[in-house]
């Protein structure tokens, strides 16, 4: 199927990443939406929720790089590495970031002495980290279509 490679980018990797990373997108639309009902179309494009596109996004480009070239290859090293890294960070350091943003998001609503708002003209983003089922749930996700995208594209 060469055409489908050469449909976004013209690299199966990298279009096989980008397709995980759309997917979660979307998921996390649908998650939300039936989680609490609401259509929030900001998970469209936005980082953190449920399943974490960033896990997606480099599982699908560390699985189709074992499946094509082997999991002793180099590039396989490199992307592994990367996809661990990733997943660490959307983890650990964004998800301390998302609870500090609560903490001052809820200061700022209670501080009657000073107007925050003429300090800040917006909330501060609180849902940019992941849990670890988030994380879990997007490394699958990206395995799954990388592996999978991968052989479908190469058989």
């Amino acid at each position: 199927m060469p055409n489908a490679v050469n449909f976004l980018t013209g690299n199966l990797i990298l279009n096989l990443s980008i397709l995980a990373w759309a997917t979660a997108q979307v998921l996390k639309f649908f998650v939300n939406l039936a989680t609490s009902g609401e259509r929030d179309w900001r998970y469209l494009l936005t980082g953190g929720g449920m399943p974490s596109s960033h896990s997606a996004t480099v599982c699908a480009c560390a699985s189709s790089v074992c499946y094509l070239y082997g999991y002793t290859s180099p590039l396989f090293s490199i992307a592994a590495i990367l996809a661990i890294v990733v997943m660490y960070d959307a983890f650990n350091v964004r998800q301390e970031t998302g609870k500090q943003a609560r903490i001052l998001n809820y200061m700022m609503e209670h501080w009657n002495q000073m107007k925050p708002e003429e300090l800040f003209d917006r909330a501060l983003k609180e849902l940019v980290g992941h849990t670890p089922l988030q994380v879990f749930m997007g490394a699958l996700l990206g395995v799954a279509m990388g592996w999978g995208g991968a052989w479908f594209f190469t058989h």
